[in-house]
């Protein structure tokens, strides 16, 4: 399997969970990216406070404010990112920041429903929009053809929860806004895969696997995975560009 080797990139949803485990895998690897934009809601807030640790000792690590429902908050993050990056790209737009309101059918409302769609759908449509003109310029800086990860990617967590073939999860998370936004994320990255190959962009969306986290863990249950096989994203290629792969990089039917 090829090397991941990516100059920068940027996780949302950073300060716990997931986004801060994909942080710190990208700082242990042999040749870590110049740049790790870390974006949270609150970069100096104490439930960052594990990730402002973390950018004391690594000065790669740039903790930015970043709130994926505001449009204002997106474009304000994207040009502080531009600034650092100067004239190169972001290679990897990682967009894991999502929330979960575990209502059933009978008790879901507008406001859930809208919320959560808004933080898992709607928030990464609008951080592709952002950051598509670094997305472009790093393609274009990148030798040789084809897609991948290492040249320029956008990466959209998304869960079982949103296959429509697969019931997986359903009795552990009943959360009927949480399964509808991410089936509808999963579409979104292929929207995105088919608008954005041109430019050298590849797209795909993601399940990560249940992780000990705590949106990942609800009436006492809590299933882990191995973080370090999100190693994986080296082997995605550009035949994957669109789809909707597990952390093994096997297409999970949706």
């Amino acid at each position: 399997m090829a090397e991941l080797c990516v100059g920068s990139v940027l996780v949302t949803g950073a300060n716990r969970g997931l986004g801060l485990g994909l942080v710190q895998h990208f700082l242990r690897m042999p040749k870590p990216p110049q740049w790790i934009f870390a974006t949270c809601r609150d970069p100096k807030g104490q439930r960052a406070q594990e990730l402002q640790n973390l950018a004391s000792k690594h000065p790669n690590l740039v903790i930015i404010a970043l709130e994926v429902a505001d449009p204002a908050s997106i474009k304000a993050a994207a040009a502080k990112v531009g600034e650092h990056l100067g004239g190169s790209g972001l290679n990897l737009l990682i967009n894991n920041a999502g929330i979960v309101k575990p209502k059933t059918l009978d008790n879901e409302t507008l406001q859930d429903m809208t919320e959560t769609y808004t933080t898992n759908t709607v928030g990464p449509l609008l951080m592709g929009q952002a950051f598509l003109p670094l997305l472009k310029k790093a393609a274009q800086g990148s030798p040789g053809s084809g897609l991948s990860c290492s040249k320029a990617a956008i990466v959209n967590m998304s869960s079982i929860g949103g296959s429509i073939t697969s019931c997986f999860g359903w009795e552990m998370l009943p959360g009927v806004s949480y399964h509808c936004s991410k089936a509808a994320l999963n579409k979104l990255s292929k929207c995105q895969s088919l608008a954005y190959k041109e430019h050298g962009i590849l797209c795909v969306a993601l399940h990560p696997g249940w992780v000990q986290t705590d949106m990942g863990s609800f009436d006492g249950h809590t299933v882990g995975i191995p973080l370090g096989r999100v190693h994986q994203l080296s082997s995605i290629s550009e035949k994957e560009t669109g789809a909707f792969l597990d952390w093994e990089g096997k297409v999970v039917p949706w």
